[in-house]
């Protein structure tokens, strides 16, 4: 018998496809329209008329284009200061939440680092076991953090979560052998961590700033509990104010916008202002989530 050249035997097997194949495709891509519809709905609202919208007319289609809802928020010094100084807090409780993560993962992922195992297990013991809320606003008051922005980077700019990501890829890509090398050159830790650590691991840095900068632009919970002043509420937490407020008659908004949207259509416009950042960031950084994730599992 003629044997199949393996170009074409390679090709018969991509192009063999089970019912198995199509019944993953078909959940897969009911999980992607469990996200994309509900953001395309909302996107829809916020363009278009007051009487679409207040008539149920919307869905996926804007009906009666209307901006009026964007103007207000660009006319809105609130909002625009808050999403301003909402970008400025992220970016820095993303530089020292990667900082701090670097400086605890590189040493726990040295082997001749004595007592490694009960420093990880210290660290660890903080993501299951709090002091609760109250204990914790008692010690930000003492620290005189309340109604400061340093109450919404310091405390959580360090997950022991993402430490072991990066403590776990470390030990699973950088092997013992660099190591050696740099020590036989004369470098110390800190030249090895700066010139073969971090060049090395650029993809899983990727992937914990993205996880640093997506948790602190959606989180509001800790600016309700210990943030009063108006001048230093995220733009979450305002957006989360509106949301709640949805059954009242206006939204709260400056006189100098000239609010003319109603409350439902103002509601998308800033539900929409609020994501662009984030939307303008994933798309080039989304490849590195699955790498980050699977080496999250491995447990080193």
């Amino acid at each position: 018998m003629t044997a199949i050249p393996e170009k074409k035997r390679s090709f018969h097997g991509v192009n063999r496809l089970r019912v198995s194949d199509f019944v993953i495709a078909f959940v897969i891509l009911l999980l992607s329209l469990t996200c994309i519809v509900p953001f395309l709905h909302i996107a829809a609202k916020s363009v278009s008329s007051n009487t679409a919208v207040m008539s149920k007319q919307v869905y996926l289609l804007p009906k009666g284009l209307n901006v009026d809802a964007y103007v207000s928020i660009f006319k809105d010094g609130q909002l625009t200061h808050s999403m301003l100084y909402t970008v400025w807090m992220t970016f820095l409780f993303t530089l020292i939440g990667m900082v701090i993560t670097i400086l605890a993962a590189y040493p726990l992922a040295r082997r001749e680092l004595k007592g490694r195992s009960l420093i990880a297990f210290i660290l660890m013991f903080t993501m299951y076991f709090s002091a609760g809320l109250i204990p914790e606003y008692l010690l930000y008051k003492d620290l005189h953090l309340i109604n400061t922005m340093w109450v919404l980077v310091l405390p959580l700019s360090f997950s022991p979560y993402n430490m072991l990501i990066m403590r776990s890829f470390i030990r699973a890509t950088i092997p013992d052998s660099l190591y050696e090398a740099a020590n036989l050159d004369g470098a110390d830790h800190f030249q090895i961590l700066v010139r073969i650590v971090l060049p090395l691991s650029k993809p899983i840095l990727a992937t914990l700033a993205l996880f640093y900068a997506v948790g602190r632009w959606n989180a509001y919970a800790d600016a309700k509990y210990y943030i009063t002043t108006k001048a230093l509420q995220p733009l979450q937490y305002l957006l989360s104010n509106m949301v709640l407020n949805s059954g009242q008659d206006a939204v709260s908004l400056s006189e100098a916008a000239a609010v003319e949207s109603t409350p439902e259509v103002l509601q998308a416009a800033v539900v929409m202002f609020a994501t662009l950042p984030i939307m303008m960031i994933y798309p080039f950084v989304q490849k590195y989530f699955v790498q980050g994730t699977m080496i999250g599992a491995v447990k080193g």
